[in-house]
C-alpha cells in the first residue's frame, strides 16, 4: 500500500487527511506541529496523540524526505550542510550567520541541479535532475534548524541559534519549481510551524517573466532579480533565459510586481572581470533601473575550477559601485561568504568532500 507522505502536508491538508480516520480538527493541528516545529521523524515520538492513532499514522502515513548526511564549516563559520533525497540525490542548503550574530540565514534549494545553464554558476555544470518536492523543500529549513539549535550548525555560543531568515538561492530555479515552492513557502510561514515571517522570506529568479507575477499574487514574499547585465548582448551571454525573456520584459515584471510601499525589489548582480564590470555597464545599470523600485546587491564572481572567468580587482568593484550610488541608485558590496568551502554564490554543486550529486 502506498503510503501517504505527510511532511509536505499543509495544516489544512493534514486535517482532511485525519477527518478519514474519524480525528477532530484539533489532531491536524497536533500532528503539524510535531512535523513542521518540532522536527520529529517517528510517530512514536508524538506523545500528546493517542497509541491507536500512532498506530494507524504508521499503518498510512510516513515522515520521509531528506537525511542530513554530512556538513562543512568555513573559516567565517558559514556552514554548507548536504542531504541525501530517498531516490540518491545530494542537495545542499548553506547556513550563513551575520557579523553581529543576530541573524542566522538559510539558503534553500529548489531542484536538485539546475537546467537554466546560466554560465558563469557551477550549478548549472551538474545539468538538471529533477524539481525537489514540498517536502524535500520543507525539510532543509525543518532539519537546518533543529542543527542550528543543537548547536551542530553555525550558531555559536552568543549567537542565535534559530534561523531568522530564509532566501530561496541555492540549487536551482525556484520559479521553475512554482507551485511547489509556493506550497512549501506557505506552510513555512504557518505560525503553528516554522512561522517565517514574510519579510524574512526571499526568493530569487534568474527571470522567468510570467512566473513573476503567479508568484507576486500568491504570497507575499521579498523578491530578488538574478540580473547581471544591464543590456541583451551581455545577458544573452551569460543567461540563456534572457533569449526568452529579454530585458525589457524582465523589467517591465519587475515594474509590475505588487510591492509593499516602502519595499524595492533586490537586483543581484555579479561582477565579472571584463566582462559587466566596467564604468560604461554601471551606467547602462542605472539607466535600466531609472523607473523600478530596485536596490543593488554587487557580488564579485566567486571563482571556480573550469568557470573561465574571473573576479575583478577590488577598485573596478568600487568604481562601479560608486557610479550606482552617484546616482540615487542604492548599492551594496555583498561579500563572498562561504568560498573555502564551495558555499558561496554560484558555487553549489552537491558536492562535499567524498559526495556528489548522485549516491549509489
Amino acid at each position: 500500500m502506498n503510503k501517504t507522505n505527510i511532511l509536505g502536508l499543509s495544516r489544512d491538508s493534514l486535517k482532511t487527511f485525519l477527518e478519514k480516520f474519524g480525528e477532530p480538527a484539533y489532531r491536524g493541528d497536533q500532528v503539524f506541529k510535531w512535523i513542521q516545529k518540532r522536527g520529529v521523524k517517528s510517530f512514536d515520538e508524538m506523545t500528546d496523540i493517542s497509541l491507536a492513532l500512532r498506530k494507524r499514522l504508521f499503518e498510512e502515513a510516513e515522515l520521509c524526505a531528506l537525511d542530513m548526511i554530512t556538513s562543512i564549516k568555513a573559516a567565517d563559520e558559514t556552514e554548507k550542510l548536504a542531504f541525501r533525497t530517498r531516490d540518491g540525490l545530494v542537495i545542499e542548503s548553506v547556513l550563513i550567520p551575520d557579523n553581529s550574530g543576530s541573524r542566522l540565514t538559510l539558503c534553500v534549494s529548489s531542484q536538485a541541479g539546475c537546467r537554466m545553464n546560466c554560465t558563469f554558476c557551477r550549478t548549472a555544470k551538474i545539468g538538471f535532475h529533477r524539481n525537489l518536492t514540498v517536502a524535500e523543500i520543507l525539510d532543509q529549513a525543518i532539519l537546518a534548524s533543529k542543527a542550528a539549535k543543537k548547536g551542530n550548525g553555525s550558531g555559536t555560543e552568543g549567537n542565535t541559534k534559530r534561523i531568522t531568515n530564509l532566501v530561496f538561492m541555492g540549487m536551482g530555479e525556484p520559479l521553475a519549481n512554482l507551485e511547489r515552492l509556493i506550497e512549501a513557502i506557505r506552510i513555512l510561514m504557518d505560525d503553528q510551524g516554522l512561522n517565517f515571517s514574510s519579510r524574512r522570506i526571499t526568493v530569487s529568479t534568474c527571470g522567468l517573466v510570467p512566473a513573476m507575477d503567479v508568484l507576486g499574487r500568491a504570497v507575499s514574499i521579498k523578491p530578488a532579480v538574478s540580473l547581471n547585465a544591464a543590456t541583451n548582448e551581455v545577458r544573452d551571454m551569460l543567461m540563456p533565459i534572457n533569449r526568452r525573456y529579454p530585458l525589457a520584459e524582465l523589467i517591465d515584471a519587475c515594474r509590475k510586481y505588487p510591492l509593499a510601499r516602502r519595499d524595492r525589489i533586490t537586483f543581484e548582480y555579479v561582477l565579472i572581470d571584463g566582462i559587466n564590470d566596467s564604468v560604461t555597464d554601471a551606467r547602462e545599470l542605472v539607466r535600466l533601473l531609472s523607473d523600478v523600485k530596485a536596490k543593488v546587491n554587487l557580488i564579485p564572481f566567486n571563482e571556480f575550477k573550469g568557470s573561465g572567468f574571473r573576479r575583478p580587482p577590488r577598485e573596478k568593484v568600487e568604481a562601479f559601485q560608486k557610479v550606482l550610488l552617484d546616482k540615487g541608485l542604492a548599492a551594496m558590496l555583498r561579500s563572498s561568504r562561504g568560498d573555502d568551502i564551495s558555499a558561496a554564490c554560484g558555487q553549489l554543486a552537491g558536492e562535499i568532500g567524498s559526495y556528489s550529486l548522485y549516491q549509489e
